[in-house]
């Protein structure tokens, strides 16, 4: 599922080819928006060569993404970008006997409030999402349907570049937006949760989405009670992971055997939402297909490079996350790791995540491990804005 967090980013490339071979009508529309939007604001999709950009075209979307999949690795070169052959998925997006039902698991929390939510209205107004779909959110704070509404509105703005009717949207997105309240580790409870999905899907084929915006610890309790007690009967089962993915890589490893005894491979997206900011998503734009900035890309003519990465704003909500996890978990060794690897990364063989990624690795591999001496470590303090005092 691409949300508006993967708008054409790296990962885009693998949750559309992972979703492909079931056809899911909602995840692949996600990936046509984004090249779609893509196209609109300008975007080149070309094919660079190590002599530079060698076909570089203003096009719509599947003119666009045609002309680059004709350019085909000469000789086999391993400097040329490909685009695989983009396939029309719009009628698939218009299907009256199917349903995507998306839960976010952790609906009360910060990311939910903040991101995911205001994600999910950003493909709803852009006509990502399909006919039928339905939002749930699931958390262990008791809520109605309408304080879930009520909380979720505060933070849907009308961003989107169109800007009609945007209020209008927003009630009928509102009206999609259901709560249920529950353990994360409760068969019985999700099989509550079942039932109120049923009721909305009707006799149409589902499709589940759930979205773990909740902390790696007790990924597996809710994996574990969707996948027996809430899984679809007749459609897709899917499962979104956001970050942190465990504490370390031994933990990591072990999340990753414990996922795979409820699900398949391709039913897991790992995903990293810093990726959807227009800047980072620029960045691939910039290095691989502007003709002034593609050729000096390199130490010879770069000195110094600073990742700054700077809030405004305290913990606040997140205090006992931090605690638990701390700011270098939650930000360094993904978000800002991520923009390095694509910062740095030689020009991959195609855009198709698993090349992008290779090159990513290439970086990282090359990188010195770092050295305690080497960071300089801060701390929160407590702090006091407009007349709130916020603790350390």
């Amino acid at each position: 599922m691409a949300l508006s967090c993967m708008r054409c980013s790296p990962a885009a490339g693998a949750v559309r080819r992972g979703l492909a071979s079931a056809a899911p009508p909602a995840a692949l529309s996600f990936a046509r928006c984004g090249l779609r939007r893509a196209a609109a604001l300008g975007w080149r999709v070309a094919a660079v060569t190590t002599t530079g950009v060698q076909g570089a075209k203003d096009a719509g979307l599947e003119k666009a993404a045609r002309s680059a999949s004709q350019s085909k690795v000469e000789n086999g070169s391993p400097s040329e970008i490909i685009l695989d052959d983009f396939e029309d998925l719009s009628p698939l997006s218009e299907n009256d006997d199917s349903t995507v039902s998306i839960t976010v698991v952790g609906a009360s929390g910060d990311l939910a409030k903040k991101k995911i939510f205001p994600a999910l209205f950003a493909l709803y107004y852009e006509d990502c999402l399909p006919k039928h779909f339905t939002i749930f959110g699931y958390a262990r704070s008791k809520m109605t349907d309408a304080e879930l509404r009520n909380m979720v509105s505060k933070t849907l703005t009308c961003r989107i570049d169109k800007r009609e009717n945007c209020n209008e949207k927003m009630e009928e997105f509102l009206k999609r937006c259901f709560y249920h309240s529950g353990q994360y580790d409760s068969e019985e409870h999700f099989m509550d949760l079942d039932k109120k999905l049923k009721q909305h899907e009707g006799s149409r084929v589902s499709n589940r989405l759930f979205y773990l915006s909740i902390p790696p610890n007790i990924f597996l309790d809710v994996v574990k009670c969707a996948s027996k007690s809430a899984s679809s009967g007749n459609g897709w089962t899917r499962v979104i992971v956001e970050k942190p993915f465990g504490r370390d890589s031994d933990s990591s490893s072990a999340l990753t055997r414990g996922l795979k005894q409820y699900l398949v491979e391709d039913q897991i997206f790992r995903i990293d939402h810093y990726l959807g900011k227009e800047l980072v998503e620029n960045l691939s734009v910039l290095r691989f297909s502007n003709l002034v900035f593609e050729p000096l890309w390199s130490r010879q003519y770069i000195r110094n490079v600073q990742l700054i990465f700077s809030e405004d704003f305290g913990t606040e909500g997140r205090g006992g996350y931090f605690d638990r996890y701390g700011i270098i978990r939650d930000i360094m060794q993904n978000h800002l790791l991520q923009i390095l690897a694509l910062f740095a990364m030689e020009t991959p063989v195609s855009l198709e995540a698993e090349d992008i990624r290779n090159e990513k690795v290439k970086v990282l591999r090359s990188m010195k491990p770092l050295q305690l001496e080497d960071v300089v470590i801060g701390q929160y303090k407590s702090h006091t804005k407009g007349g709130t005092t916020y603790p350390g």
